[in-house]
């Protein structure tokens, strides 16, 4: 067949293949112009899911007659000159396709001024049908009636209103996350789904958006690595569920998705959250203009990093340092996201020995008792949890899952390192096993060394303990032994992906003290101080809470002092 060139029409009408996909693509374009034209409120009005309708209103600097005909020229532009302004490029709505792609595919009206004057440009289906002056404040109202009335084919494969409805909704949503200065309504079918003011900080614009309820379970993450820098809000792992999580990325402000990123954020969760729940987190990436491409998308949906795996460790090394900080824990009442600032409160103390299997009891190991810098008293409530005053309220610690944290940091560093030293048995001890469990112990070997069970075959499904770790005084060797392998035997922790996590899961939930049991001051102390030099303070290694707080503010509104 011979070569020809394409009517403009058709032209367009591709483009706008690439870039309106659905309503909220349209939606997604439209307000996006809006805000590189300083918008400080957009509103924007859905019919059907913006199949019959989308109106997209806004107060920002508009424009005159000449650049509002030209706009809906192919490949016209206010936000790029030449071809090295689409490296590090710091607009939204910077491809020249989008207004006439819009234009091609819908009954289009525009509706602009720049304060000197109004203009109203008609199109339909691409075609020019007049240009008037009009009456209107400064800025912009384009209309879209009809998307895709002209190509049934593509019209035919939209899905259903409420779908479409979500997706628009969406698109709206994440902007107004990128935004909080900008002031934004929706409104579909008449009725009022979003509305935030302009002036807004980040944390209020959440509660806004996201919701008080799942915007409570969130906290701030700040953190710089060399030249990649991450902000925004993570959930508490206690939160987390396997169903419900919100995710959104944003990079130098703008919005994309990235499937291995989240995975980065969600191994920043690596032994604090059950295996199968999903956190919902919000992430802001900043980094130098020219370290990523953000051209490399139709719709701009996706990007392209220079240092990939510079970014993707931050993002986890970031969410890792956000949950080691108190401001993690679980809360009791009412929470509101906590505003960024501050590296948030760890209490510290003197050093305390590296070793694991030292006795928890700092005087029974003869060790002067280490003095920890927070002066509050320590108490001991129903033999199982340990509570002192926090800066901002009470904290309140449960003895066998900040025991068990401890222990699974220790294991995982010795694991590493080549193993700890054990205490020999003056007599062998003989445990009969299944098969199971026997298999499980010749697997586990190496890792049972390693903590310090020396264990040989003795004939049939028996084996010898010889020696075994030394946690803590009370610690009862035989018993947990039973107990880890029972676990290893029967997949107790079986969600973990890493192996040598999850034996050293199961030991440290087994060789933990156990609530019920009375602690001394010296030995709550050292345990709290072991506690906060963990990576993980506030939680343990099943996704439970470590930490609980109280909330000077609630107790406060309890007893009705506020």
């Amino acid at each position: 067949m011979p070569i020809v060139i394409l009517p403009d029409a058709v032209a367009n009408q591709i483009a706008a293949g690439e870039v309106v996909e659905r309503p909220a693509s349209v939606v997604k374009e439209l307000v996006e112009n809006a805000l590189d034209a300083g918008a400080r409120h957009v509103r924007v009005e859905l019919e059907q899911g913006g199949k019959t309708l989308i109106v997209v209103s806004d107060d920002g600097s508009g424009m005159n007659r000449d650049d509002a005909v030209l706009a809906l020229d192919r490949h016209a532009t206010s936000k790029i000159r030449s071809a090295t302004d689409l490296v590090g490029v710091r607009t939204f709505g910077f491809r020249g396709e989008a207004l006439p792609a819009i234009a091609s595919v819908s009954r289009f009206t525009l509706l602009t001024s720049d304060g000197s004057g109004g203009t109203e440009v008609a199109v339909t289906g691409g075609r020019l049908d007049r240009v008037d002056a009009a009456v209107r404040q400064t800025g912009t109202t384009v209309t879209v009636r009809g998307l895709f009335f002209n190509t049934p084919a593509r019209r035919k494969f939209l899905r259903s209103v409420p779908a479409e409805t979500r997706a628009a909704s969406e698109a709206v949503a994440t902007l107004a996350l990128s935004h909080p200065e900008v002031g934004f309504e929706l409104v579909v079918d008449g009725g009022l789904r979003l509305q935030v003011p302009s002036g807004q900080d980040e944390s209020s614009r959440l509660v806004g958006v996201w919701g008080p309820h799942l915007a409570g379970t969130l906290i701030p993450v700040q953190h710089a690595a060399g030249a990649v820098r991450v902000s925004g809000y993570a959930q508490r792992p206690g939160d987390a569920a396997p169903t419900g999580r919100r995710t959104q990325l944003f990079v130098n402000g703008r919005p994309f998705r990235d499937s291995f990123l989240i995975r980065a954020a969600e191994a920043g969760y690596r032994s604090a959250i059950h295996p199968g729940d999903r956190p919902s987190v919000l992430l802001h990436l900043h980094l130098d203009a020219d370290q990523v491409d953000v051209n490399v998308h139709p719709a701009k949906l996706e990007v392209r990093f220079r240092d990939r795996i510079a970014v993707e460790r931050s993002i986890e090394e970031a969410i890792r340092a956000a949950l080691g900080r108190i401001e993690a824990a679980a809360p009791v009442g009412e929470w509101r996201p906590i505003p960024h600032g501050g590296e948030g409160w760890r209490p510290g103390g003197s050093a305390v020995p590296d070793s694991l299997f030292a006795p928890l009891d700092p005087d029974a190991s003869g060790r002067e008792p280490a003095e920890p810098t927070f002066a509050a008293p320590v108490t001991q409530l129903f033999s199982s949890y340990i509570t002192f005053e926090g800066p901002d309220g009470l904290v309140i610690v449960d003895q066998h899952s900040a025991h068990e944290r401890v222990l699974f940091e220790a294991v995982m560093r010795h694991l590493a390192d080549g193993g700890a030293a054990s205490q020999r048995l003056l007599f062998p001890e003989t445990v009969e096993l299944t098969d199971e469990e026997l298999e499980a112990v010749e697997r586990h070997q190496e890792s049972l060394h390693a903590i310090g069970f020396q264990v040989e075959p003795f004939g049939g499904r028996a084996v010898a303990i010889h020696a075994v770790p030394a946690p803590h005084p009370r610690f009862e060797a035989v018993s947990c032994f039973r107990e880890m392998v029972s676990d290893l035997a029967r997949g107790r922790f079986g969600g973990w992906a890493n192996r040598l996590e999850r034996f050293a899961a199961t030991f440290a939930c087994r060789a933990a003290v156990k609530a019920g049991m009375p602690l001394s001051e010296a030995e709550m102390r050292v345990l709290l101080l072991r506690l906060f030099e963990t990576s993980l303070p506030p939680h343990d290694v099943h996704g439970r809470s470590t930490i609980v707080q109280l909330p000077r503010a609630e107790l406060e509104r309890r007893f009705g002092r506020q």
